[in-house]
């Protein structure tokens, strides 16, 4: 079994597209695992498409209102490398961009919160190394330098809000331990992703007052990856992975509009856990296939109208071409995004049902 092909095609892209909280990348340390020495870039869009009606009796809006399409979609790159070090030690740089949002309520509409808009970005590079016990058993450990800057206005709040938060860096560290069988092409791989805490300087228009200061404070989760591949038959690889993210502990809460509403922002009741399981097969000398399917169940409860989703499913399939030292990777999946009721003070503001996306992606990768 070419287990570099088969597993290459497990790697479906765009797999995070509209997860739990804003998460838009499961954070994964798969680069470190690559023989040799290696670079790979990539390329993720998702086109999601989220609409409610208004179930709330707010004039002058009106009950039955259809919120638009709220979501953007967006695009975003990716770049790791990897070094054989020695014949024990590997390491790794990663970028990526773990967290992101982009709401944008069509206006003008009787919908509630017309003309609301947000957006949250981050960046982060992590540098990984693996440390080799023998043949099965490795340790792995990093940092990561994160980026974050948000934005938001808010029309439908007393007196309309405003709110910028400038950008801050924060560090982090991951851990984590591999266990592999290469006859088998197993391998076990436990990750965790520590915390950031960034604080943002943040600029607030309100009923309180015109381009108020603060610092607004904002952890990004605790995560841990539980990632797998065994080979099951000749040429063929089952493959999945269990994320949990610590999303009850995150929260944005700029001060002023804390004091007008009684509450954050953005928040999540709960945590998530997404599950993802699937098959990859190689065809040829050149050519691997992966099909997939992703569950992250619903968590229940009054969601934010910046945030109106409750878990997913979704089905992926990718495919690899390889030729010499390069490996080319594309996938594509189809989210069905789960049903939510949005809160407005703490009363239910919108039903969004039936919502889905489309993500598409693209690796190309060069061992060296």
């Amino acid at each position: 079994m070419k287990v570099s092909l088969v597993a290459s095609a497990a790697v479906l892209v765009a797999h995070s597209a509209l997860a739990g909280g804003v998460e838009r990348s499961t954070q994964s340390v798969a680069t470190i695992f690559e023989p040799g020495n290696y670079i790979e870039f990539s390329y993720t869009t998702a086109n999601p498409q989220v609409s409610g009606t208004q179930v709330l009796v707010f004039p002058p809006s009106i009950t039955g209102s259809s919120s638009g399409n709220m979501a953007d979609g967006y695009g975003q790159v990716g770049m790791s490398v990897k070094f054989a070090v020695t014949e024990k030690l590997d390491v790794a740089l990663i970028y990526d961009n773990p967290f992101g949002a982009g709401v944008a309520y069509a206006f003008p509409t009787a919908y509630f919160a017309t003309g609301s808009t947000a957006a949250l970005n981050t960046t982060s590079f992590t540098a990984v190394g693996r440390y080799r016990f023998g043949d099965n058993f490795s340790a792995i450990a990093g940092i990561r330098q994160q980026r974050m800057n948000a934005s938001a206005i808010i029309p439908f709040i007393p007196g309309g809000y405003m709110g910028t938060a400038s950008s801050d860096s924060g560090l982090g560290y991951l851990v984590g331990v591999a266990y592999e069988r290469p006859d088998i092409a197993l391998r076990v791989a436990l990750t965790y992703n520590s915390t950031i805490t960034h604080d943002m300087p943040t600029v607030e228009t309100s009923a309180l007052g015109v381009n108020n200061p603060s610092t607004t404070s904002v952890d990004t989760p605790q995560s841990v990856n539980l990632e797998f591949q065994t080979g099951i038959a000749p040429k063929t690889l089952l493959f999945g992975s269990v994320r949990w993210v610590d999303w009850s502990e995150f929260m944005i809460a700029p001060a002023d509009y804390g004091t007008i509403v009684g509450g954050p922002l953005v928040s999540f009741a709960d945590d998530t856990i997404t599950y993802s399981l699937g098959v990859g097969r190689q065809l040829n000398e050149h050519w691997a296939a992966a099909f997939s399917v992703t569950h992250e169940p619903a968590t229940g409860g009054l969601k934010s109208n910046l945030a109106p989703t409750d878990g997913r499913s979704a089905v992926g399939v990718g495919v690899t071409y390889r030729q010499d030292n390069m490996k080319l990777q594309a996938g594509v999946q189809h989210i069905w995004i789960g049903d939510a009721t949005t809160s407005v003070f703490g009363a239910p503001g919108g039903a969004f049902t039936g919502n889905s996306a489309l993500a598409f992606g693209m690796k190309v990768g060069f061992s060296f």
